[in-house]
């Protein structure tokens, strides 16, 4: 199906498969853009630059197909120079930026032909990045995993096509073929999807995590403050309850403090991280699970594929039912 968001990338299907701290790799952007759909990676999935290069590497001898990078932009990442320098000389095909400015992203990778897709949650910031010379718009809604918005996307995605010229990529709240269809009928170009994914056959994540995806629902879901000092989705776990969600009176002063409020943002993100990444990969008690509302509809650990070729089959019959 055509829409602005596959003709950009020259790909099948209007749909992203969202890039997710320590749960996409190489194999599921691979699986994504042979489907005829894309992926994209955070760079701080990967431990080294070298690391990063060679998965570029290695994606790309597998598949001819735009894929993406996900880079955070604020001053957390004090990686975020060297990691676009190596997507650029490698060729990645766009850019997804979270988390601050996008400006020296889209001046960078415009000079290398790459494209930059800009997460918004609001019509405020989404005209700055439109001024800046973003591609495309991610709309972050409320239903989505990770840092989520504030805003529904049934009011978001109508609210920034009234007012954007470039295309407006719905995320967050999609798990089945008639959430697609809803976002499309919202006007969205395309999707950016990413809790379905997380119990694909091949995430890298522990199998704990996986059942976990299987095991709790939407209601389960709750917003914490703990792992970055921006709002982000989790899994309520018993662990998650025992340390709670909102930050301590020291973290809250810090982060307001005008000379300490980068370094203290650094470090929490950087305990956060580590956090998220025990859990991950081992059974353990400390159990911080990043996911969306959306895993309400996982119900076991299947491919990428599968996953991907259900959800267009599930559009075509919601699409069908609408018109008979």
């Amino acid at each position: 199906m055509q829409t602005s968001l596959s003709t950009l990338l020259d790909i099948k299907y209007p749909m992203i498969v969202a890039p997710m701290f320590l749960v996409s790799n190489d194999q599921m952007v691979i699986a994504a853009c042979e489907f005829g759909a894309t992926a994209a990676i955070p760079s701080l999935n990967f431990r080294t630059p070298e690391d990063l290069r060679a998965s570029l590497k290695n994606i790309r001898k597998h598949t001819k197909q735009a894929f993406g990078i996900n880079l955070i932009v604020n001053a957390s990442n004090i990686y975020m120079k060297e990691h676009l320098k190596i997507c650029l000389d490698e060729g990645v095909d766009y850019f997804i930026t979270s988390l601050g400015s996008p400006k020296e992203v889209i001046k960078e990778a415009h000079k290398n032909g790459a494209k930059v897709f800009c997460d918004v949650v609001d019509e405020d910031y989404s005209k700055k990045v439109i001024d800046l010379g973003a591609d495309a718009l991610i709309a972050v809604n409320s239903g989505a995993g990770g840092h989520a918005g504030n805003i529904p996307a049934s009011i978001l995605i109508p609210k920034l096509k009234r007012m954007s010229p470039i295309p407006v990529i719905s995320a967050g709240g999609v798990a089945t073929g008639e959430g697609i269809l809803s976002m499309l009928a919202l006007g969205a170009d395309g999707l950016s999807v990413g809790t379905p994914f997380i119990a694909c056959s091949e995430a890298p994540v522990s199998k704990e995590y996986k059942q976990a995806c299987i095991d709790y629902t939407a209601g389960d879901i709750v917003m914490t403050t703990k792992l970055s000092g921006t709002p982000c989705t989790v899994i309520n776990t018993d662990y998650v309850k025992k340390i709670g969600t909102e930050q301590n009176t020291l973290e809250k002063v810090l982060n307001h403090n005008k000379q300490l409020k980068k370094y203290a943002k650094m470090l929490t993100h950087y305990k956060g991280m580590k956090m998220i990444e025990k859990a991950a990969f081992a059974s353990t008690y400390k159990t911080v699970w990043c996911a969306g509302p959306s895993l309400e509809f996982t119900d076991k650990v299947e491919p990428l594929k599968d996953i991907l070729g259900r959800m267009w089959s599930e559009y075509e019959e919601a699409k069908k039912r609408l018109l008979e």
